[in-house]
């Protein structure tokens, strides 16, 4: 990896991905702006050959604001991966931020209360906080996560609460990251945040603040919010598979077969509610060849009654 060295004047890089955001960018860039810092903070911007203005949008940022805006681009589409890579590469900060460019800050003192906690902790490595969780076009949202935050790997290989819009990391942690993990040899995750959360709680501890600091904006169709439940399935499988290897690696397995059964019961459950009984009963049939002990799995049976019940 070609890493950058720190630069002193810079101490928090926020890293912007940016694809097809024309109507969402300009918000997103003038939160991070509003930011009430007395540290240096650069906005790393990578534009994916958006179809719509973002492109055009994002220059005229980089135009105005040439000493904080620095625009990431390429002739070519790279995807979501390779971009979120290539902007943690040209990061220059002690510390990483991220906001992709239909997400933005509520709160203008987000990195200062972030960066206070980390420089106050060095064991840490990751610092969260609540957010706003709101679908485009519907209602106020509401606050994510409702419950606990949590910080312990075997919570977050369960249910990661970490915000990526919230999240603000180490810099060489991150760049440790992508070393040691290499997440561009799974294309079969569907997500880059949850793999990189749940490796930071393996490796150092997690900070959570109570303050909501960020949005989070759900579109009506994406990777990880789809109207389709085959597609919301093939999702929650993803990361089920990618807390499944995290555990392997650095939990010495001790998650397995409850992270199987967790799988199983999450598509049952969809597919008790939106499927068809054929495609549930091949769903448990598939689940219980692969690991039989699921056979033992009695919230399959219950789920299959629901079903039944549904259909009546």
């Amino acid at each position: 990896m070609n890493e950058k060295k720190v630069d002193e004047n810079t101490l928090v890089s926020v890293c912007v991905t940016a694809y097809n955001h024309a109507p969402y960018i300009a918000q997103c860039l003038e939160s991070i702006l509003a930011q009430r810092c007395d540290f240096g903070v650069e906005i790393v911007v990578g534009e994916d050959c958006s179809q719509d203005s973002t492109l055009a949008i994002c220059q005229s940022y980089a135009e105005r604001f040439p000493t904080q805006v620095r625009l990431v681009t390429s002739p070519h589409n790279v995807g979501m991966r390779a971009n979120y890579r290539r902007v943690v590469e040209a990061a220059r900060g002690r510390y990483v931020s991220f906001c992709d460019g239909d997400d933005y800050f509520l709160s203008e003192d987000k990195l200062r209360l972030q960066v206070e906690a980390l420089e106050h902790n060095p064991q840490c490595g990751l610092c969260c906080t609540r957010s706003l969780r709101f679908v485009e076009g519907e209602g106020s949202g509401w606050q994510y996560p409702v419950g606990q935050m949590h910080t312990r790997m075997e919570d977050l290989l369960f249910s990661n609460t970490v915000e990526n819009c919230t999240a603000l990391a180490r810099r060489d942690m991150m760049l440790r990251y992508y070393r040691e993990v290499r997440p561009e040899e799974h294309p079969e995750w569907l997500t880059d945040d949850a793999p990189m959360w749940i490796w930071f709680s393996s490796q150092a501890e997690v900070i959570c603040l109570e303050q909501q600091t960020a949005a989070h904006r759900l579109l009506r169709e994406s990777v990880s919010q789809s109207r389709d439940y085959k597609r919301k399935i093939a999702f929650c499988d993803s990361l089920v598979d990618i807390s499944l290897w995290m555990d392997s690696r650095y939990g010495r397995g001790t998650h397995h077969h409850a992270l199987l059964k967790r799988r199983m019961e999450v598509a049952l459950w969809v597919l008790s509610r939106e499927g068809s009984v054929g495609e549930y009963f091949s769903r448990w049939w598939c689940d219980v060849k692969r690991t039989p002990s699921l056979l033992l799995n009695l919230a399959g049976y219950g789920l299959i009654v629901k079903n039944g019940i549904k259909r009546i």
